[in-house]
């Protein structure tokens, strides 16, 4: 069976609920970036031994939040030494506004895995009106009002995060050595 760990930071639960939908499809490990965007070196060890990472972060200010961005920036030691080249990848968000600019999230995790040398998995569903109801191609879009807690995000969203992760997985056995 393909190993598949999702990595992901989550300020205020929002990220983390989609993460444990996304993991759940993929039957994957969750790894939580703390709030000072640091991982163990047991964390590392475990990104570096998977098949498959999943990475989310919520969408702030048009991109990925910073705790994210520092984790992506210590990971220039993995990319020297070509660790990650040929795992597969994959991505998920979530904002506060049906847009808020979740595609440049996506497109900044894209990058950063083709960075990687990873081949990215994109969203295999079509909207139709719940699954995927955002439409997105790329990757998970979740969103849920700003104010509103992580209970209130719709069930499609999550539906739409566990699928993917299935997709990811499904995807990964095939491919892993």
């Amino acid at each position: 069976m393909a190993r598949v760990v999702v990595v992901y930071f989550s300020g205020y639960g929002h990220t983390q609920r989609v993460a444990e939908s996304v993991a759940a499809g993929a039957q994957a490990e969750l790894i939580e970036i703390d709030l000072d965007g640091n991982l163990s070196d047991t964390q590392w060890d475990a990104l570096d031994a998977a098949d498959a990472l999943i990475m989310g972060s919520p969408t702030y200010m048009g991109t990925v939040a910073w705790q994210f961005k520092k984790f992506a920036d210590v990971s220039s030691k993995r990319w020297y030494a070509s660790k990650w080249k040929n795992k597969v990848a994959g991505g998920f968000t979530i904002s506060g506004n049906p847009s808020g600019d979740k595609l440049s999230t996506l497109q900044y995790l894209v990058t950063f895995a083709m960075q990687h040398g990873m081949i990215w998995v994109g969203q295999g569903e079509m909207n139709n009106g719940t699954i995927n109801r955002l439409g997105s191609t790329m990757g998970v879009m979740a969103q849920v009002g700003s104010t509103e807690p992580a209970a209130n995000i719709p069930q499609g969203d999550l539906e739409t995060a566990e699928g993917y992760g299935a997709r990811l997985a499904a995807i990964t056995a095939k491919l892993a050595p």
